[in-house]
């Protein structure tokens, strides 16, 4: 994985076009900018109950988007990171039609999970409540097949998303389908989506249980031998998450974004010193993504409340949430917890920028900071034009996380890229992509609460980023040939 700014993008919400629209973009108008490119899910079909996180053909490009030649040629110039959705499948998918169609008779009988399988012996009040839930009720959907079989599914997040046995051969046959699909196709990285629900195990939480290690470690393996990389998406406690990163090849640092913001509406950086002091490297640093801003990711753990404190007492995580509706003037209100269909309980749904009212020397800053700290930085689209909420698409799908997915036509992306905070967001990917510094050895400075420090030196090569979080003060300097040079943020 080149040491870049990657780019997080649906193919279609950028530009409106297919892939080889989006490659003539990241060629011209964002050539330069960008180390590789994270494709949100292409699959067959893009619009389904989850915008393609629920492909009924993983290995199919859905044809409005273009096809597996498309994916290939953009590959030859820009990295190409995709997802491999490993914990289900759609009810739409040709496997579960045929086992709706035959039952227990068909080859895909084993294939998806029912509360039988998972629990053998029946299941106690006490084992139901011991499973690890990212939404509320139960795993379970009552469904009744074609053939007339009665049925107690399990499904993690909707009744169109059904888990599967991972380790059933037809199981391990579809997931080795859709590596060897990439690996043919030129992809480098994929990201293992919903990885930490992939076994299940009765009376246990079904949740990155030491099964759960040995399954990602086995199929990341595999992934390696194909000359693929693994990003494990894991959202969860934050000493749980340096755990999992001990274990894997790249993490994502979903601490960061509520620890910026905390920093900022708080007006000190000490809990987020203290997490930069043993948050893991091999992370791929994000502000924004897909999905909304985690909570659960600098919080309590929600297993072990009392014993196990987040990066920031309750009461300011709270006020922190309270304050990014505020800011947003109450969008993401409309958009988070039982609004707007949406179940996730550890996410607030809003454009960062939006989080932030707007403000574009609060935003830069935020920027800064991914950019200085260790890892490989991803910037999502609508956050690289620094994007508000989209209220109309809000209104229309009724999905909260649309909120943060607006549909960018190419008239709007040339009119965005002029605005003085993108300019200055484009001034920074070029730094973070070019300075040597960043290749050298980083350093996080001893400094007053309110104050962050941090530094990167290669050589006599070095560049550094103070912010005073009390006034937002900030000193960007940086070794050049013609000598040291500043950057001023908004």
């Amino acid at each position: 994985m080149k040491n870049q700014v990657q780019l997080i993008t649906y193919v279609d919400r950028l530009g409106g076009g297919g892939v080889q629209r989006l490659s003539v973009l990241l060629q011209g108008p964002l050539a330069g900018l960008f180390g590789g490119v994270h494709l949100l899910p292409f699959f067959y079909p893009i619009d389904g109950a989850d915008a393609g996180f629920d492909p009924i053909d993983h290995t199919q490009v859905d044809p409005r988007l273009g096809d597996w030649a498309d994916i290939q040629a953009l590959a030859q110039h820009t990295e190409v990171m995709a997802d491999v959705i490993v914990n289900h499948i759609s009810a739409d998918s040709p496997q579960f039609q045929d086992y709706s169609a035959r039952g227990d008779a068909s080859p895909y009988a084993g294939l998806f999970l029912t509360l039988d399988s998972v629990f053998p012996q029946g299941a106690t009040e006490q084992q139901l409540l011991a499973v690890y839930r990212p939404r509320p009720g139960l795993p379970l959907h009552y469904a009744t097949l074609k053939n007339g079989q009665k049925k107690i599914l399990w499904t993690t997040f909707t009744p169109k998303q059904l888990d599967i046995d991972v380790h059933h051969p037809e199981g391990e046959a579809y997931l080795n389908s859709i590596l060897q699909r990439f690996a043919d196709s030129g992809i480098r990285m994929i990201r293992l989506d919903a990885a930490g629900y992939a076994i299940k195990k009765a009376g246990q939480s079904c949740f990155m249980m030491p099964e759960t290690f040995a399954f990602i470690a086995d199929f990341a393996a595999k992934a390696r031998r194909l000359g693929i990389e693994v990003l494990v998406e894991i959202h969860s406690y934050y000493r749980r998450q340096i755990e999992i990163a001990a274990r894997v090849d790249w993490v994502y640092d979903f601490a960061l974004p509520p620890l910026a913001l905390h920093a900022l509406f708080f007006k000190t950086a000490a809990p987020l010193k203290r997490w930069i002091a043993e948050r893991p490297h091999n992370a791929l640093t994000v502000l924004d993504t897909h999905d909304g801003i985690g909570i659960i990711d600098i919080g309590a753990d929600a297993q072990d409340r009392i014993g196990s404190p987040g990066l920031v007492p309750p009461a300011e995580l709270d006020a922190l949430v309270e304050r990014v509706h505020a800011n947003s003037g109450g969008q993401s209100r409309q958009a988070t917890g039982a609004a707007a269909s949406n179940l996730d309980l550890y996410q607030v749904n809003c454009s960062f920028f939006a989080a932030l009212g707007g403000d574009e020397r609060a935003y830069l800053l935020s920027r800064a900071l991914q950019f200085f700290l260790p890892g490989v930085p991803q910037v999502y689209y609508v956050g690289l034009l620094a994007g508000g909420n989209d209220m109309a698409l809000l209104a229309q799908s009724g999905v909260g996380r649309d909120i943060n997915r607006h549909h960018y036509s190419v008239d709007e992306i040339t009119a965005e890229l002029q605005r003085p905070v993108v300019q200055q967001l484009l001034a920074l990917i070029r730094l973070r992509n070019e300075h040597p510094a960043f290749a050298g050895q980083f350093s996080l400075a001893d400094t007053a609460d309110e104050v962050l420090q941090l530094r990167w030196q290669q050589g006599e090569e070095y560049a550094e980023l103070r912010i005073d979080y009390r006034d937002q003060s900030h000193l960007l300097h940086y070794s050049t040939p013609e000598g040291v040079q500043q950057m001023s943020l908004a």
